[in-house]
């Protein structure tokens, strides 16, 4: 099947048909796992050759998460929706920490007979998951053939699709965070400071929704990050002035 895989990827691609083809087992289609807003981020790219190891590291969404939800995926595109589903398991047991912190290192291991084994790990306190798949199951060299000129066709569409859900999901995190500086340190900040921040917040998340421009969204997100840049740095003055109180000056 990734012969079959091969030889019709060469001829998508445009190469001579008759031509030599070095005769390699190779990955037919992308291997990845899906990311917040329903995006697929890729790890193992298609026509790497097997065996093969690859990783890369992600992080948590939220403050306090304890658990990922890993879902496997294969395919060209960058919405899981047009992608394949292969597996799903969970991560469980991360340590509460705020968004970001965590690093979660996911690892997907292909050996010779084309055996996916996809685990992920906290580095931090080294709980682990993993699964096993077969990713050829099911496919046929037609239909891997069928998903690769779809990925071709669809191309500058899925760019602008990935775009705008990426803009969306940066708006979410940076509501998010703001809201828990807020309720930590809200009583920093002068009445009419936290209005002028509340709306700001509301109008990106309105913009989120209803805006089908990434750079509209974007825009949105960066006049929050520039509307919160006296409080962060009063809340950083603060943070200092509470670490020296008591402190004599020839222990700083």
């Amino acid at each position: 099947m990734a012969l079959g895989a091969a030889v019709q990827a060469n001829q998508l691609a445009g190469n001579n048909p008759a031509g030599d083809l070095l005769l390699l087992d190779v990955i037919p289609l992308s291997l990845g796992i899906e990311t917040m807003g329903g995006l697929v981020e890729r790890i193992v790219p298609r026509n790497e050759t097997i065996p093969t190891a690859k990783a890369q590291d992600f992080t948590t969404f939220k403050d306090g998460q304890t658990a990922m939800a890993i879902h496997v995926v294969q395919g060209e595109r960058d919405l899981v929706a047009d992608c394949r589903s292969l597996a799903r398991f969970e991560l469980r047991g991360i340590p509460p920490m705020v968004a970001g912190a965590a690093r979660i290192r996911v690892t997907f291991t292909v050996d010779a007979d084309g055996l996916l084994n996809v685990s992920a790990r906290e580095q931090g306190s080294g709980v682990e998951a993993q699964i096993d798949v077969k990713p050829s199951y099911g496919l046929s060299d037609e239909q891997i053939a069928t998903m690769l000129r779809e990925s071709f066709t669809t191309a500058e569409a899925d760019m602008k699709a990935r775009a705008l859900t990426e803009a969306r999901v940066d708006a979410e995190r940076m509501v998010l965070a703001t809201q828990s500086a807020l309720d930590v340190d809200g009583s920093l900040l002068e009445a009419a400071e936290r209005r002028h921040i509340e709306q700001l917040m509301a109008t990106l998340r309105e913009t989120a929704v209803q805006s089908h421009d990434a750079a509209v969204v974007e825009a949105a997100v960066q006049a929050l990050a520039k509307g919160t840049e006296s409080f962060a740095a009063t809340r950083m003055n603060e943070g200092i002035r509470k670490a020296l109180s008591g402190k004599k000056l020839e222990a700083i």
